[in-house]
């Protein structure tokens, strides 16, 4: 079977990877010069499925609200008219029940553990370096209320049997001494065990190196996707500015594109782009940098040490498809860090960034065959954890794309429109 994947992010390189495993003839099409050049490539480096909880819960339109009025808080919205976005809320807003809320976060957990056994298989296949470690991420508090809020809500995730455990200030300093200079700002915290960090541009670009020798994956860089030919019930072939592509089956991996390419064909994808930012220094003084993956639930800010740089990612901004950034969109960032590691990097020489998280109403990203077209299939929609999911997922869709029955249960994940 002859496969086209629309787009090489990180999700679009791993599903390549298991369709030419599965024996497919891969062809993969994308507008940037390299894999991983838009949202995979500055993401906070976590790979989490303690992160699993779905943004959609009771509590979204309380912080909605604050976000409106608080320009530092984590989640910014930026008011305009925006049919696309007030449609996406009303959609969000259904999905903040508690019912509904525990439903998705059980949907995405289940993914995330899975996508993790298959990133183990793949990095022990391929032996590509992508400065991964798996030493767990810490989930960390400022204060004795905040960290008591935390332990209950992380009991969730217990109770679904991510293993978890509860650390005191002591405990932390010992599990990341990076903390040393800090230790009196943070009251404890959780250490979700199975978690990991990893940079997703590295990995992505590896596998697409790695898959082009080894499988004979064909990337097709700097290529613009312009529309679709379709006759019936299947997509016949992908037009570009570089020319026609046919295939038999087509795999939708563009992240946020996804709904911008589908309407053009008449489906219709209810995903809105999340704005996040990031900035990478070089590490300065390794002693005094962290060592463990983390997040500072109280700030929202995320950090990961990826080989000799650290990565630190905030914001969840309704912006629509803006990816531009101006220096005050990281004061807040730059400050919870040299807060917490004022000596671990260089932060003057960091690097600024900022990309879009596909974001579906209810967090889940959506896989499987479109009831439009039986040839195209979706694996997009997967938030602010694309990267934990990646693996998992390409799987997924490839096996849903070949008939065979996946390695999990896929209820809740299948794309209904």
């Amino acid at each position: 079977m002859k496969v086209i994947v629309l787009g090489a992010g990180v999700v679009g390189v791993a599903t390549a990877y298991h369709l030419a495993q599965a024996g497919c003839e891969v062809i993969v099409i994308d507008r940037q010069a390299a894999a991983a050049s838009e949202t995979s490539y500055g993401n906070a480096g976590l790979i989490t499925p303690g992160d699993s909880f779905a943004w959609a819960s009771p509590a979204a339109l309380k912080t909605f609200m604050r976000a409106l009025i608080n320009p530092d808080l984590g989640i910014k919205v930026k008011l305009r008219w925006d049919p696309r976005f007030f449609a996406w809320t009303l959609r969000f807003l259904m999905e903040c029940t508690q019912q509904k809320s525990q439903d998705n976060t059980r949907k995405k957990l289940r993914l995330a553990i899975y996508a993790r056994e298959q990133m183990q298989q793949i990095a022990e296949h391929t032996q590509i370096d992508f400065n991964r470690t798996q030493q767990g991420v810490l989930y960390f508090y400022r204060s004795e209320q905040t960290l008591a809020h935390g332990i209950q809500y992380m009991q969730f995730m217990a109770d679904q049997g991510l293993p978890i455990e509860v650390l005191d200030r002591q405990q932390i300093v010992a599990l990341d001494p990076g903390f040393k200079g800090s230790a009196d700002k943070i009251a404890g915290g959780i250490l979700c065990t199975i978690d990991q960090t990893g940079d997703s541009c590295r990995f992505s670009r590896e596998l697409a190196a790695w898959s082009t020798a080894h499988q004979g994956v064909q990337f097709n860089w700097q290529t613009t996707i312009q529309g679709f030919e379709t006759q019936n019930d299947k997509v016949t072939a992908v037009l570009t500015d570089k020319g026609r592509f046919s295939a038999d089956a087509f795999i939708m991996t563009a992240g946020c594109d996804s709904p911008l390419l589908l309407e053009k064909i008449g489906v219709k994808l209810p995903l809105y782009p999340v704005k996040g930012y990031s900035i990478t220094a070089p590490i300065l003084d390794p002693t005094q940098a962290p060592t463990v993956g983390g997040v500072d639930d109280d700030r929202l800010i995320a950090y990961s040490r990826l080989g000799d740089r650290l990565r630190v990612a905030c914001t969840a901004e309704f912006a629509g498809y803006d990816r531009s950034h101006k220096p005050k969109d990281f004061s807040a960032l730059l400050t919870t860090i040299k807060e917490l590691f004022p000596q671990g990097a260089d932060y003057d020489k960091a690097e600024y960034w900022a990309g879009l998280r596909p974001m579906m109403p209810s967090s889940v990203p959506v896989l499987g065959r479109t009831q439009r077209f039986s040839n195209l299939l979706l694996n997009t929609g997967h938030g602010h954890v694309g990267w934990t999911m990646s693996c998992g997922s390409g799987k997924v869709v490839t096996d849903l794309l070949l008939q065979r029955k996946p390695d999990i249960d896929t209820s809740g994940l299948i794309f209904q429109g």
